[in-house]
């Protein structure tokens, strides 16, 4: 996909997602879409980091300095709590949370609050952003995923990434507003395949 078409989309679907964050009622479920995937073996979710406004990264930003970087704004710490929330009352089993190292993917994925584990995020440096890097990171970044979700095929329990735009449509061709999610599997002929979309509360 063009880059200059998916930042557009991107800018998009984030000012749609901070209209939505406004009108939505505070108690707004989407438990049911969770609770859907309860059962099924061998489900990765791929989560788009909640609403930090804009675009891409700030010029210069440096991974591990959270002040250089496109952050959480207080709507998307609020909607990454809902999220947890979510899943939290949908009952499902929660094999685990990986995150991109990006500071606004990982603050997610601490929000959710879910998981095994006195600290259940733990990071993966192949899960980071694949807007601006060059094709052969990409397509790296995008290989070791596949195999972690090849990895968890047949499986009990989800497991959930949290990552950016860029690497879910890269990976299923599905765009996401931030914090929607979509859940995969791997098929038995190496194929991803779309089992389930979670809209973003």
């Amino acid at each position: 996909m063009n880059r200059a078409f998916r930042a557009l989309l991107a800018v998009l679907s984030t000012a749609i997602v901070a209209v939505v964050l406004t009108a939505a009622p505070a108690g707004a479920s989407g438990a049911d879409e969770w609770r859907d995937l309860t059962g099924q073996r061998g489900v990765v979710v791929l989560m788009r980091h909640a609403l930090a406004p804009g675009g891409g990264d700030p010029a210069g930003f440096r991974l591990g300095d959270c002040a250089t970087q496109r952050n959480l704004s207080g709507q998307g710490r609020d909607q990454a709590r809902r999220i947890g929330r979510q899943i939290r009352a949908s009952g499902i089993d929660v094999a685990g949370v990986l995150s991109s190292p990006w500071c606004r993917s990982q603050h997610t994925a601490r929000l959710l609050q879910v998981g095994p584990g006195v600290e259940p995020v733990q990071t993966r440096n192949f899960l980071g952003s694949t807007f601006m890097a060059p094709r052969s990171v990409a397509d790296r970044r995008e290989a070791r995923t596949r195999q972690l979700i090849a990895d968890h095929r047949g499986k009990g329990g989800v497991l959930i990434l949290v990552g950016h735009y860029a690497n879910i449509v890269d990976l299923t061709g599905v765009t996401t507003n931030s914090g929607g999610s979509v859940a995969v599997r791997m098929n038995r002929g190496g194929e991803l395949d779309v089992v389930g979309r979670i809209p973003a509360p």
